[in-house]
């Protein structure tokens, strides 16, 4: 099934990236378990952010693609 998700969406691709823009880049990147694992037990659903303690942090755009290790978006 994952097979004709991704052949369909090679066939629409001008069309997927004109209505989502880099959004899309996102299915070809590999998640690493252990950081996704570590980072979710700090995400504060409240305030969409991460609380270490006191401290409340909202990455930017470029502090995730860093951390996805995809720097194409």
């Amino acid at each position: 099934m994952e097979k004709e998700f991704l052949d369909k969406v090679e066939d629409n691709a001008v069309l997927l990236y004109r209505e989502y823009g880099d959004l899309p880049y996102l299915i070809n990147v590999e998640v690493d378990k252990h950081l996704f694992r570590a980072l979710s037990q700090y995400w504060n659903i409240a305030y969409s952010c991460f609380t270490f303690g006191k401290v409340d942090l909202v990455p930017t755009i470029e502090k995730y693609t860093t951390l996805l290790r995809y720097p194409r978006i």
